[in-house]
């Protein structure tokens, strides 16, 4: 099935959040493990957009979404430069060139915005996500030791960041 990148609008909240559960629910690639309330997720969404920040996702014919990407603010007047990057797909929609898609858009935005340094954490055994950030220029900062805690393991992390 053919998806589409779009920039995020509110009638994609709905289906996002499902998506961001499903996600969550593997364990493997959010620092969480379940959507927030629908109330909470609704806000972060909201609040994203409004401040400019970049939000996009992938959707296919019927508007269902597949994935997005997002950089949010960080917290500081002296960090304003600097976004954090989250990005993910629905099983189904892995390894068809979406997820590339989808960070060069968050990237052109950041970029368009004034953002000069774009961060993520990514799982070390998370080698497919690892191998696109490289690609676009991500570059290793450090790992992050025991950065998360899923059902008694814990996994270390990789920090990357993309500078302009």
């Amino acid at each position: 099935m053919k998806h589409f990148v779009v920039s995020t609008e509110e009638h994609h909240f709905e289906s996002l959040h499902k998506a961001l559960d499903t996600v969550a629910r593997e364990q493997k690639y959010l620092a969480l493990t379940q959507a927030p309330p629908w109330e909470q997720s609704l806000a972060f969404y909201r609040s994203v957009l409004a401040a400019g920040f970049p939000h996009f996702v992938a959707c296919d014919g019927s508007g269902k979404v597949a994935g997005w990407c997002d950089v949010s603010p960080v917290f500081g007047h002296s960090r304003a430069h600097i976004g954090v990057l989250g990005i993910a797909l629905l099983p189904e929609a892995r390894g068809r060139g979406l997820g590339a898609q989808l960070l060069q858009a968050a990237i052109g935005k950041s970029w368009e915005r004034g953002l000069t340094r774009i961060e993520l954490s990514v799982r070390a055994d998370n080698l497919n996500a690892k191998a696109l950030y490289e690609r676009f220029g991500f570059e290793h900062e450090g790992l992050l030791r025991r950065a998360s805690l899923v059902d008694g393991i814990y996994h270390d992390a990789h920090a990357m960041a993309l500078l302009r």
